[in-house]
């Protein structure tokens, strides 16, 4: 009987943020934060990153995400794309969502998606509460 291996897949990993105001050190910086969360939780290596696409509101325009994810060790080469959610009325403001392509064997089940701040409304099964929360404790 031929030995079975088991193949990396390319798998996406969601993750959504939000920020208090429209300022670039707080973009970058929720930007790391999600990002170093997503890659905690998931184990990811970034040579196994195939690419990122990140989106911002339209209230957010003082930085791109996509900077602060090239400042991560390890990220400098991954491709990079940033864009404009689109604008639905009544949506999320000031919000900084990502899709993360990796190869990966996980299963689908097993991939951890985070949502973190007020971005925890958009998909609270995968929300996620961290330090500096405003509505109680992390």
């Amino acid at each position: 009987m031929p030995k079975s291996y088991s193949l990396p897949m390319l798998r996406g990993i969601r993750g959504a943020t939000t920020v208090e105001e429209n300022d670039a050190d707080r973009i970058a910086g929720r930007t790391r934060e999600l990002l170093q969360i997503l890659i905690a939780r998931n184990a990811v290596a970034p040579q196994d990153v195939a690419s990122a696409v990140f989106t911002v509101t339209r209230d957010l325009d003082a930085a791109f995400p996509t900077v602060a994810a090239r400042s991560l060790p390890g990220w400098e080469n991954v491709p990079l794309l940033c864009s404009r959610e689109i604008p639905v009325p009544g949506s999320l403001g000031r919000c900084i969502r990502v899709l993360i392509h990796w190869n990966t064997d996980k299963t689908q089940p097993e991939i951890v998606h985070v949502f973190l701040h007020g971005a925890r409304e958009l998909r609270p099964e995968f929300g996620e509460r961290v330090p500096g929360d405003s509505d109680g404790p992390a």
